[in-house]
């Protein structure tokens, strides 16, 4: 089976082509240097032999979309749409990852995958039209959506945490903003885990289980470089006035990978006691 990941230089994308590696004999990892996904033309040279085609490319800069929603536009949903018809026409299985920025944050008890969408950000109103696009077109897709992602070879939470602890001996973090801190590592394994399973088209949730504040998960992260947990301050987000607003509820629900029988991510707890050793060393 030939696995085709597309923006495998991110955070996610790496980790992906590892675990896919160890698993298949055949796979190709391209970024932007080698696709164009915003490009009809493009898509349809590099994506044309793929059996999987997992689609990791995004613009990912919150803020910035902001500025430019249409040029965010162009990659979240004008390339998920190129992407997905490739693999309409070559009969392709398509995964597309998206966010928990499709949500407007407000709820109090975790988003079923078919809650209403209604995200309150440029970035998230691009990824849910990449996510109609995707589904739009015929392909046999998976959309996957994840959120407070972390992992090695990107920049990621916990990292800029240790390095602010470290500088300073302090640091303030919002307590008003909840979700599931999710590993790469661990929502590249379900990835795969969806296609080898074979699971039905239709939206995932790929987070962690569990719940917690940025201030819970700092917190964590000073635990583990032997500090006191006290360093780290509690805040909220009028401390922290940014472009794009950030959805202060980001808690997924699983239901729909249990009922295709695919275990979801254990809780955020066990992934960051395994992912901390590498990320803090």
């Amino acid at each position: 089976m030939r696995w085709i990941i597309v923006g495998a230089k991110g955070m996610l994308g790496q980790e992906l082509a590892r675990l896919a590696r160890q698993r298949w004999d055949d796979v190709l990892a391209i970024d932007r240097d080698e696709i164009d996904i915003t490009d009809p033309a493009s898509c349809a040279s590099q994506l044309g032999s793929a059996e999987v085609v997992v689609n990791c490319a995004a613009w990912t800069d919150v803020d910035a979309a902001e500025a430019d929603e249409p040029a965010a536009f162009r990659v979240n949903a004008v390339g998920a749409a190129n992407v997905a018809r490739v693999c309409a026409r070559t009969g392709a299985r398509l995964v597309q990852l998206s966010t928990d920025y499709v949500f407007d944050g407000r709820a109090t008890t975790p988003y079923p995958v078919d809650a209403p969408l209604a995200p309150v950000s440029a970035y998230g109103r691009t990824k849910a039209a990449g996510e109609w696009a995707s589904l739009a077109q015929g392909a046999d897709t998976v959309v996957v959506r994840t959120a407070w992602l972390y992992g090695a070879g990107g920049r990621n939470f916990p990292q800029t945490i240790a390095r602010l602890l470290r500088q300073r001996g302090t640091v303030e973090v919002v307590t008003d903003q909840v979700g599931q801190p999710t590993w790469t590592r661990d929502l590249a394994d379900l990835i795969l885990r969806l296609v080898e399973a074979k699971a039905p088209s239709g939206i995932y949730h790929g987070t962690a289980g569990g719940r917690a504040s940025w201030w819970d998960f700092a917190q964590a992260v000073a635990a583990d470089l032997g500090l006191d947990p006290a360093v780290v301050r509690p805040t909220d987000s009028q401390a922290f006035v940014r472009p794009a607003q950030r959805p202060a509820y980001s808690v997924l629900a699983h239901d729909s990978l249990t009922a295709v029988g695919v275990e979801p991510i254990p809780d955020w707890r066990r992934g960051w006691a395994q992912a901390s050793p590498e990320l803090l060393d």
